[in-house]
């Protein structure tokens, strides 16, 4: 897979490139992460990308041209374009395994007050990764770059993410590690068995119980 960032501020992604599973995904060319910054296609001498929006109001609103031709130097006949925006569709695990099976990405991330209306024509799909407003679009895009890239083929192991929280719509069973005795907190006896199959429903009836606790509604997608 190829992703493609488009973004004002490009150093904000080097610690997370350049780090664990991302890092080690790259070095294996299980994904391909390029930075473009959006400066770079403004056609003002001066690289402006911004100006005040028609109509008054707080803040400054990205022009169309840079962020259009930025688009079009990265985009191929296999790409999607996702805008990282408050307005977009609320981000969810099922929408990481659809994306996962691109093969080329561009990320528009967004700054100061929003886009001009028309960018949203550039694009196939609007993202946003909850009810909150961030100063930019580069938090969000490093959120779909981390959730997508581990789901490929190759990158961690395919038990690792099929047993994630929201797959099959309940959230993960709970996990222990040693020592079997902490602070007088017990591992459950189940888990030391060595019974899997044993294991496997107390695991499911975990997951039901701890989805009905704090997630309901994943329940009732179910």
């Amino acid at each position: 897979m190829k992703i493609d960032i488009l973004t004002l501020f490009p150093d904000m992604f080097e610690g997370i490139l350049k780090e664990s599973i991302l890092a080690r995904a790259q070095a294996s060319s299980k994904v391909e992460i390029q930075l473009h910054n959006i400066r770079d296609f403004s056609l003002d001498p001066h690289k402006k990308v911004d100006d005040y929006g028609f109509g008054g109001g707080a803040g400054m609103v990205l022009m169309p041209q840079p962020i259009y031709d930025a688009i079009e130097a990265c985009r191929t006949e296999h790409s999607k374009v996702i805008l990282l925006t408050p307005q977009g569709v609320p981000y969810q695990q099922k929408h990481a395994y659809e994306l996962a099976k691109e093969s080329h990405l561009i990320l528009v991330c967004g700054h100061y007050e929003g886009f001009d209306e028309r960018i949203r024509s550039f694009v196939d799909e609007e993202i946003s990764i909850g009810d909150y407003v961030l100063t930019g679009g580069e938090i969000p895009a490093m959120v779909l770059v981390d959730s997508v890239t581990r789901l490929l083929s190759g990158v961690i192991e395919e038990e690792s993410h099929v047993q994630d929280s929201f797959h099959d719509h309940l959230l993960d069973y709970p996990v222990y590690t040693k020592p079997v005795d902490f602070h007088g907190m017990k591992v459950p006896e189940v888990l030391l068995s060595g019974h899997h199959e044993n294991i496997r429903k107390w695991r499911l009836e975990q997951q039901i119980a701890k989805t009905k606790e704090r997630r309901p509604d994943l329940l009732e997608e179910r």
